[in-house]
């Protein structure tokens, strides 16, 4: 039994000082994890990965139903939590109080990058939640990759897959994702 599921499991007995110890096993990889996200986020974005993994502990620990069975489970919920984070900020960012669709535009420089905008964001939330009814690990895998930014090899082990199955889960992920955020593109706003 790992060290960190040694703590998960103190911390699902109800063990206090759990938490404490699980916080410097798992911050690194939290913060390599949402640097990674980050990079990839819409230029002028007011989130750091600092933050993002902070408000993401937060959420994690101030649940007082704590139950991860093991790595996989805890970086799961991590995921999830930086995706909740980073749709609540892309629809804060959208709201009309706050600029609506409005850009800020820097003068010196304006090197465009392949960026995910908050309508992409929001697109791709909004077509998860359907295909999580549909079939919850390729959704779950889809949260790791897209969100959290794990490389193949990492959601493999996340989820106790093999690295071939992810690639065929994440092929077919996209696929239907893509289409169903095509949908969305071609459907007249209500």
């Amino acid at each position: 039994m790992s060290d960190l599921t040694r703590i998960l499991h103190s911390i699902e007995s109800g063990d206090a000082k759990a938490a404490d110890e699980l916080l410097p096993l798992v911050y690194q990889e939290l913060r390599q994890l949402a640097a990674h996200k980050m990079a990839n986020e819409a230029p002028g974005q007011t989130l750091q990965p600092t933050a993002l993994v902070h408000e993401a502990w937060l959420r994690l620990t101030g649940n007082e139903n704590k139950q991860w069975a093991n790595r996989a489970h805890f970086f799961g919920a991590a995921a999830e939590a930086m995706r909740r984070i980073l749709i609540d900020n892309a629809r804060r960012k959208r709201a009309l109080r706050h600029g609506g669709a409005q850009q800020r535009v820097e003068i010196q420089g304006t090197d465009i990058s392949e960026a995910t905008s908050d309508d992409e964001l929001l697109a791709v939330h909004e077509a998860l939640e359907k295909f999580t009814a549909i079939d919850k690990q390729k959704a779950e895998l889809v949260k790791l990759r897209y969100f959290v930014g794990m490389t193949i090899e990492e959601a493999a082990e996340a989820l106790g897959i093999s690295a071939a199955t992810v690639k065929r889960h994440w092929a077919y992920a996209r696929a239907w994702l893509h289409q169903e955020i095509r949908g969305q593109r071609t459907r007249p706003s209500a």
